[in-house]
């Protein structure tokens, strides 16, 4: 029997199939970028891009620096880099298949544990190696949420487990201070004072979102029913605010915490209420941050994240990536959610592209002129929907406020890895494959999942590689098998503007209690 799909609405403005129609190979710029960033030996304006920074700040070993902005002003030597950034990079390679633990003679996901600030005391995975808590949620919660990505795929690289339940436990009692108040409403939390933080300029709210999925991460790898607890403060807390809390990108992690808790422990989250929130740009922190329904002269831009008032529309390449690791896998959970975000990751998909330098003429980007990424692999900070009469016209922050030389932004194309590891091309164009386990983490043992959306108006045949073993065919989106018995290269009919759900199951299993 079908389950109902919940429909957003945001996403009913994009449209089914995006025009003009051109997906990147995602996986291979993912692996192109790695190779071209973590390469001491590029030369040419504003390379390298990496450095080695020997301060061994938290540890007595190298690690390294990415320039957050090509040509940045303060860069390039010393501990002056950022885990959103740095750790970002060594995961988004992960996901392409890269073990970052071992390349070239260098272990990557070790340098990472630098950003462990054990020499201030505070024992917290923070965006620098020397930093201090208190300053942004999303910063702060963002570092351990792509350092907690990093462990699951890496589980014995040095104390990185250890410092996770350090740090799970620092953020259960931050939960429970500002759950005793019922207010997550802050900017940040400083836990040298053990009080939440309001700077007077701005609220971060959705940083509950990242607390729970902290917590709830914790949990499922510790078992500690603390964690658990903590994680069901902040969602309660989201669950019960009327006011939209998005403020930069813990949100949609949050929509996909609800939607796992309440299939693995019960809950009853509004998840639908998450989603429309991450969309709809009505967030009350940060007006018209949402995402992109429209398009951009003449060219689609629908599913792009960032603000629809900045200029009429001011749209992130980090901001956009993300929603893709977040998202993808809470159709495991919630199927009924599989053609809502099965319609979203297609137009994010197809319209990222707008992020690089060869999608534009000269005329509507601001550093056409920088030659030192001949592959365009580095994406602009941003694209606006309009700049000096010009539609859409990429561009960034480093210029017009004096940051850099250059727009072209490392801190958003290290995340082009929640696209690349996801997604990959089917027999029909259009028609994606989506990896709904890649970023689903500390997930325990699972049967290969992958969603499908068929944007066209008629039904469409798509292979699916199940490999040598006798397998079946199990869909979420219909809560049975839809095919029995296949090996090697089978076939699925994905109705028009329909999504499924397809686990792959060894033919001797049991799956949802059937047989």
């Amino acid at each position: 029997m079908p389950i109902s799909q919940i429909t957003i609405p945001a996403v009913e403005k994009m449209p089914a199939l995006p025009s003009p129609l051109f997906i990147r190979d995602w996986r291979q710029v993912a692996l192109d970028y790695d190779s071209f960033v973590f390469d001491f030996e590029q030369q040419g304006d504003f390379l390298p891009l990496i450095w080695w920074d020997k301060t061994h700040n938290n540890f007595p070993r190298d690690t390294f620096g990415l320039y957050s902005y090509v040509g940045s002003m303060h860069q390039g030597h010393g501990a002056h880099h950022e885990a959103i950034n740095c750790a970002a990079a060594v995961l988004g390679a992960t996901l392409v298949g890269i073990d970052k633990s071992c390349q070239h003679g260098h272990n990557w996901v070790l340098m990472c544990e630098n950003y462990f600030n054990r020499d201030n005391g505070e024992n917290l995975f923070l965006n620098q190696t020397v930093s201090e808590s208190g300053r942004t949620f999303w910063y702060e919660l963002f570092t351990h949420l792509l350092i907690y990505a990093l462990i699951d795929y890496y589980p014995q690289t040095g104390h990185l487990i250890e410092e996770m339940e350090i740090t799970a436990d620092m953020w259960y009692e931050a939960a429970y201070v500002m759950a005793q108040e019922e207010d997550f409403n802050y900017t940040a939390f400083d836990f040298k004072s053990m009080q939440p933080v309001y700077n007077g300029r701005w609220r971060e709210p959705d940083g509950a979102a990242g607390i729970a999925w902290i917590q709830y991460m914790a949990y499922v790898r510790f078992g500690n029913p603390k964690y658990l607890e903590a994680a069901k403060w902040a969602l309660d807390y989201l669950q019960e605010r009327t006011a939209n809390p998005y403020y930069e990108v813990l949100l949609p992690y949050g929509a996909m915490i609800a939607a796992r808790m309440n299939k693995e422990v019960g809950t009853d989250y509004d998840v639908a209420k998450f989603l429309n929130w991450c969309c709809d740009g009505d967030s009350e922190s940060r007006p018209g941050w949402g995402v992109v329904t429209e398009r951009w002269g003449g060219v689609d831009c629908h599913g792009l994240t960032g603000s629809l008032t900045d200029g009429n529309g001011y749209a992130f390449a980090m901001n956009s990536f993300q929603p893709a690791a977040a998202l993808v896998p809470l159709v495991r959970y919630g199927p009924q959610f599989a053609r809502a975000i099965g319609r979203w990751m297609l137009n994010l998909a197809n319209n990222a592209r707008l992020f690089y330098a060869d999608f534009h003429p000269h005329d509507h980007q601001t550093c056409w002129f920088w030659q030192g990424d001949p592959k365009h692999l580095i994406p602009y900070e941003g694209l606006r929907k309009e700049w000096d009469g010009k539609s859409p016209y990429a561009t960034g922050d480093p210029i017009r406020y004096s940051w850099g030389a250059i727009d072209f932004c490392l801190y958003a194309g290290s995340h082009v890895g929640m696209l690349g590891g996801l997604m990959q091309k089917t027999n029909v164009e259009g028609i994606l494959q989506w990896d709904c386990l890649k970023t689903d983490y500390f997930m325990g043992e699972s049967n290969p999942t992958f969603l499908y959306y068929n944007p066209y108006p008629e039904e469409k045949r798509v292979e699916i590689p199940v490999g040598s073993e006798v397998c079946h065919l199990y869909d979420l989106t219909v809560d049975d098998f839809i095919e029995r018995n296949v090996t090697g290269l089978s076939q699925i009919i994905v109705p028009p503007d329909t999504a499924r759900v397809v686990v792959i199951v060894p033919a001797q299993s049991r799956v949802y209690g059937k047989e």
